[in-house]
């Protein structure tokens, strides 16, 4: 049985996209332009509920666009962050033509026992938990991840309307050039479709967080494994909104572990998961984080770390001339001082707990919505006045990261000294070096550098 994007495939997409997510930019769009008005809470409420439905990709970029602050609307925000709770889950017809079409007509015999009820249902694929038989892997408990059918369609027909939909946008609000956006995002969905490039992924993860006895990687069981089954170990957890009201210790703890799961690959390999919604880490009972799902991760160039030292330095130190050089090593160009001052705007917002030598929440002004909300809307509002501006496609993930993070450090109240942390990572921090070392950890997971 193969699955292919096909031409049917697409058309039924389309007709499920342009009903749920369609009606949103043209409603949004007539607002805007014409001044219409709408229920914003009940249509909001009611693409949540067909986007949930969907699956696939469009759910994907819902959960990105929840974490960035002004792409949407608030009602819209509040609503798509829900998407990062499980989706429904297919059912067990559904599950036994996968692991038939992966493993063959007799794959019950690799597992002691395989749960046909999901453990847990996302955008892409969901999770079943198993116990192997045979082999150095007897009787270990497995987390089989399978990926739902046709996703190769879904992926094609979503971007294609992603597409409109930016264009639409792009029309009467042009201050940011979404064109990179589209293009990074279509990428890293299109790599997600490939689960042998996601368990080379985890071993990726697995050798640069080696050291790291607060962060803990599923390892692959590569004879489990094809490009849309991916197998690996079980790893126990909680989940983190859980521990809300926990002891402040213990919130730091885990923010501690959190802050270094992300961070140590990238400025110790300029690698990044690029994916930190709630769904995608749990909590051990010691406090550790496990590390899960490695599908959406970006392998930058060196010297893109180095332009966020320096644009860290060029803030500290109020040096002009070394923010425009990481803005130029990042690919923006032609930047006006008006613009240059706009997005300095931003990166004061995002590098402020770093500048404080004091344990701090990451955000001390209260905040209401999404993390970072009120000042992007500022600086939103500054570049629609300037013309506007064209965003390098890495921005996309690593500024997700950033305010995705920071949204589960609000959630925890972590009271941490962020500058220590920061320094202590780039406190020997050299390009040539990381480049070496990223050069070291991508050949040992079979992984190519980043062009």
């Amino acid at each position: 049985m193969t699955e292919r994007d096909s031409t049917l495939g697409r058309a039924r997409r389309y007709a499920k996209v342009g009903a749920s997510v369609g009606g949103l930019a043209v409603r949004l769009g007539a607002e805007r332009m014409l001044g219409v008005r709408m229920d914003r809470a009940r249509h909001a409420a009611d693409l949540r509920a067909a986007l949930g439905g969907l699956k696939g990709p469009l759910m994907k970029v819902a959960q990105i666009m929840s974490t960035i602050p002004d792409a949407l609307p608030k009602e819209y925000v509040q609503e798509l962050a829900q998407l990062q709770a499980n989706a429904p889950a297919m059912g067990q017809a559904f599950v036994k033509r996968r692991m038939i079409a992966e493993l063959g007509p007799q794959w019950q015999d690799k597992f002691k026992s395989f749960d046909l009820t999901a453990a847990a249902a996302a955008s892409l694929g969901q999770v079943h938990r198993a116990t192997a038989k045979g082999g150095s892997w007897d009787g270990r408990d497995l987390a089989v991840k399978l990926q739902y059918p046709d996703m190769a369609s879904a992926v094609e027909a979503d971007l294609r309307q992603l597409k409109l939909i930016f264009g639409i946008y792009r029309r009467y609000d042009a201050a940011i050039d979404t064109t990179h956006i589209h293009d990074e995002i279509a990428a890293r969905l299109r790599e997600e479709l490939d689960y042998e490039l996601e368990s080379r992924h985890m071993r990726l993860y697995g050798a640069m967080l080696k050291g790291e006895s607060g962060v803990h990687v599923p390892v692959v069981v590569p004879e489990l494994t094809t490009k849309r089954l991916l197998a690996m170990s079980w790893l126990e957890g909680r989940r983190l909104l859980e521990f809300r009201d926990a002891p402040q210790e213990t919130r730091n703890s885990i923010a501690l572990n959190l802050f270094r799961a992300w961070y140590v690959p990238f400025y110790r390999c300029g690698v990044i998961h690029g994916d930190p919604h709630l769904g995608n880490y749990t909590v051990r009972d010691d406090l550790g984080i496990n590390l899960l799902d490695f599908g959406c991760v970006r392998i930058f160039p060196s010297k893109f770390v180095g332009g966020v030292i320096d644009l860290y330095r060029a803030i500290s130190t109020n040096d002009r001339a070394l923010a425009v050089h990481a803005y130029e090593t990042w690919g923006f160009s032609g930047l006006s001082n008006e613009v240059i001052d706009t997005l300095n705007l931003w990166a004061e917002f995002v590098y402020a707990p770093l500048l404080e030598d004091r344990p701090r929440r990451i955000q001390e002004m209260e905040s209401s919505g999404v993390y970072g909300r009120e000042v992007a809307e500022k600086v939103h509002h500054r570049l629609k006045e300037l013309g506007g501006v064209t965003p390098p496609r890495e921005f996309v993930f690593m500024d997700r990261a950033a305010i995705g993070l920071g949204g589960v450090f609000l959630h925890l109240k972590a009271e941490i000294n962020w500058h220590r942390l920061f320094h202590d990572l780039i406190a020997d921090f050299d390009v040539k070096a990381l480049e070496k070392r990223q050069q070291a950890a991508l050949r040992t997971a079979g992984l190519n550098p980043p062009v």
